[in-house]
């Protein structure tokens, strides 16, 4: 029996060992870590915004609309009347639809939260914006295994230049309301990225300790009562544009609910409304938020001169509709990543209109600096590509292709109509079972007008265009090993940005 137990006892010491290596290791690790900041972009990044400053005076009022990015978190693409759904009634989101332009294959940047904010505010596709992966809370043990660990950022790093950061050197009043979750820390909060004012959540709404902020201190301690939350954003919102209506200057608004996220939280009189269970009456909830936000806008006298947006940071998670699309958040199949895209403003842009044509959401960033006359930042490179002529009904499509990230990897591109997925792992769930299956399976090369949610492979058809967009997946990985982050050189002192 001894000789046995000596057996077992060195058969186990090899796993224990390696698995307190592994833990000393990761400890280590963990202790070690620091993110630091580029002090060359930087510096690149006061100096731009100095230069939009500094000729922000000479530019007239009436040259520049308001905006509002009304953004919500893992709603679905089929979520809405105007996307056909029979289950949630959206009437004042579908109202905005008809009066605006439909976009009905945007696309976010990422298929999970975190980058795609960063990539929304950045106009910088996730890897090229620091964001790569979710990131958690400080000091938790997700941020050690997520973030820390395989060598991310836990932050957006404060050398980005984001849209807040940009509009508000141009004079314009900058507020945030929501789900930040692109760092929980100084130098990467709201306050610090451009935002004059901040009422919302760090992160998403399934992270502790869940509180509420205004600007950097605690307004609602955690637990907040997540039933109430979307009256409070949207009284919020509707204060902050009545305040906002009253000055000289534009404002930018950016609404970033943390509805539909899951857990699910509905008002009790709104609880068993819809036709889509608990989802449902949180979304047809978030349809009257858009209600009010647009009649605030309407008793400002504000309406006609505001550009407003409307879209979600990736596919629906467990509940919501992907539409027709393959796939959902975390996904890089179009179900993961296409989302909802309205944009309206009455003064600047004919309404009642839908676009086919492909974009993404870090196309936003540039086309609202052009409407504003601003020049783009010259020392990094911005992913984006102006919708201007298109929105404008001047072009039928944008150059260029669209990226398909999970994390820091590409994992498909697409011309707008041809997708090229590389082989990767496809996972496969048996109900009934806890343990999910992944089976490598491609490349595979879809036609997203005939077949839009990728079910059949036509690379054997098309053998040319797999090839080239086989050709760019492999050039744009080749881009990212020698310069990730996209810096060039910053102007030299004198010079223009």
């Amino acid at each position: 029996m001894k000789k046995w137990l000596k057996r077992i006892g060195l058969v186990l010491a090899l796993p224990l060992a390696l698995l307190l290596a592994a833990l000393i290791f990761v400890g280590f690790k963990y202790a070690a870590y620091s993110q630091d900041e580029d002090e060359t972009h930087l510096a690149a990044k006061q100096a731009y915004l100095a230069s939009i400053t500094a000729s922000a005076p000479a530019r007239p009022r009436e040259g520049r609309p308001n905006i509002i990015v009304l953004y919500y978190d893992d709603l679905g693409f089929g979520d809405f009347g105007f996307t056909g759904s029979q289950a949630i009634a959206t009437p004042n989101i579908d109202a905005l639809a008809a009066r605006g332009t439909v976009m009905t294959q945007f696309h976010s940047s990422a298929n999970v939260c975190s980058p795609a904010r960063a990539a929304l505010l950045t106009g910088r596709l996730p890897p090229r914006a620091g964001v790569p992966t979710v990131v958690f809370p400080t000091g938790s043990v997700m941020s050690g295994v997520a973030n820390i660990v395989p060598g991310y950022n836990v932050r957006i790093p404060a050398e980005e230049i984001t849209l807040a950061d940009v509009l508000g050197a141009d004079g314009y009043r900058t507020g945030m309301i929501g789900k930040w979750h692109i760092g929980d820390v100084s130098p990467s909060l709201p306050n610090d990225m451009g935002f004059a004012s901040f009422y919302g959540a760090r992160y998403s709404n399934d992270m502790t300790p869940f509180a509420i902020y205004r600007d950097n201190e605690i307004a609602l301690a955690a637990p907040v009562d997540q039933t109430n939350m979307d009256a409070l954003y949207t009284a919020e919102a509707v204060r902050f544009i009545g305040d906002a209506a009253k000055g000289d200057a534009p404002f930018f608004l950016y609404f970033a609910h943390n509805f539909p996220h899951e857990p699910l939280f509905a008002a009790k009189d709104n609880v068993g409304r819809s036709n889509a269970g608990l989802y449902g009456d949180v979304v047809e909830g978030l349809d009257d938020g858009v209600g009010e936000i647009i009649a605030a806008l309407e008793a400002a006298g504000e309406l006609e001169n505001t550009i407003i947006v409307l879209s979600s940071d990736n596919g629906p998670w467990f509940q919501g509709s992907p539409g027709l699309n393959r796939g959902r958040k975390g996904q890089t199949f179009e179900g993961g990543m296409r989302v909802p895209f309205i944009i309206s403003w009455p003064d600047g842009l004919t309404g009642g209109r839908e676009l086919p044509a492909a974009a993404m959401m870090t196309d936003l960033f540039p086309t609202l600096l052009d409407w504003l006359a601003l020049p783009l930042p010259q020392d990094r490179a911005i992913d984006g590509r102006g919708m201007n002529a298109l929105l404008a009904g001047e072009a039928e499509a944008l150059d260029g292709f669209l990226y398909y990230y999970a994390g820091d990897r590409l994992m498909a591109v697409s011309d707008g109509r041809y997708k090229y997925h590389d082989r990767q792992g496809i996972a496969y769930v048996v109900s009934n079972s806890g343990l999910p299956s992944s089976f490598d399976h491609g490349p595979w090369l879809f036609d997203l007008a005939r077949d839009p949610d990728e079910s059949y492979d036509v690379a054997l058809r098309y053998p040319e265009l797999a090839a080239r967009l086989k050709t760019e997946l492999e050039r744009k990985r080749a881009e990212d090993v020698a310069n990730l982050r996209g810096w060039r050189e910053p102007p030299a002192q004198g010079e223009k940005s």
